[in-house]
């Protein structure tokens, strides 16, 4: 079983940038694919971005590209996302989660954290 704790959100302006971390403990060895979802009221959970333990190799949602980078510190065992360019849109819940593969497939992930909320404000 894998541990995640979300951190790192909050309240920024449109244009504004957030880090967003994500610390995992537990059996992460297992896991190789790190990824970022989020959901906005109303709306489904959505990929936001992934990353592989191993080799680094990362997936963006085309919502985020150019704005997002997703990066990893192993010694850490964190992931975190560096949200610039923030919009309105961006606003809700982000979530991590870990999959065996790396992959875009929101079914593929377990081991949920709980959340943290990022507001963007116009």
């Amino acid at each position: 079983q894998v541990q995640l704790v979300e951190s790192g959100g909050g309240v920024v302006q449109a244009g504004g940038s957030q880090r967003l971390s994500c610390a995992a403990s537990g059996r992460t060895f297992s896991k190789d694919g790190m990824g970022w979802f989020r959901q906005a009221p109303g709306k489904e959970r959505e990929f936001v971005a992934v990353i592989a333990w191993s080799g680094g190799y990362t997936l963006y949602a085309d919502s985020v590209k150019g704005r997002f980078t997703i990066y990893r510190d192993n010694a850490k065992n964190t992931v975190y996302l560096q949200m610039n360019s923030l919009k309105p849109e961006d606003t809700a819940v982000y979530y991590c989660a870990a999959s065996r593969t790396v992959t875009t497939t929101l079914g593929a992930y377990d081991g949920w954290g709980q959340g943290t909320q990022v507001t963007v404000s116009s």
